[in-house]
């Protein structure tokens, strides 16, 4: 997942109209509230200013307005790019001058998607992104006798960290964090090699 750093802008023409497509990084709906009202206030005279965003890691909230243009042909297909990008934590603005010719929905469809493409392209050429893991943290207990074998389980997968092992009484207690899609392959391969063993998963990830 990707984090903007800073604003990416990318402008074109399309059979008259000019698309204007800003990035803005933005983790709150008050920051996107702030952006878009600046913007409308310096582009006063567009048509439209549609926009889309993404907050949270992992994400927790998403949107998209048309604002104006026929429903499903602006928000939605800008929304789509960033989902496609794995960005996080922004909103896309998309400032459109009608120029008296119209697209058409696909047409809509294609020039929103290509501004947001060609926004998320600059901010590529521009080093604005910074990545974002998202580790997830479970706990393995055994007797101290098998202390090594939650060891022996995590070397078979080196996406898998371990962080510290404690002794609570009779038992070890090994605590380690990994993708979160890798959960499902240490559960089974755990319960395999305990035979019938469970790993204690926190609730959720956690950004890193």
């Amino acid at each position: 997942m990707r984090r903007l750093k800073e604003v990416a802008i990318h402008r074109f023409r399309e059979r008259a109209s000019i698309f204007l497509t800003e990035l803005h990084p933005a983790r709150a709906a008050a920051e996107r509230a702030v952006v878009l009202a600046a913007l409308r206030k310096r582009a006063f005279d567009a048509t439209h200013h549609c926009s889309a965003w993404r907050e949270g890691v992992p994400i927790s909230a998403f949107g998209a307005d048309d604002d104006g243009e026929p429903s499903g042909t602006a928000g939605r297909p800008m929304l789509a790019v960033l989902e496609g990008a794995q960005a996080t934590d922004l909103i896309a603005i998309c400032i459109r001058w009608y120029g008296g010719t119209k697209l058409g929905t696909g047409g809509l469809v294609r020039a929103y998607a290509a501004g947001v493409q060609g926004a998320l392209a600059a901010a590529e050429a521009a080093g604005a992104w910074e990545e974002v893991r998202i580790l997830r943290a479970g706990e393995i207990r055994v007797p101290s006798a098998q202390a090594h074998l939650p060891f022996a389980l995590l070397g078979a997968f080196p996406a898998a960290a371990a962080l510290d092992q404690t002794f609570d009484g009779e038992e070890a207690v090994l605590r380690f964090e990994c993708p979160p899609e890798l959960a499902p392959a240490l559960d089974h391969a755990w319960r395999e090699r305990s035979r019938g063993g469970a790993i204690d998963w926190d609730s959720a990830g956690q950004e890193k």
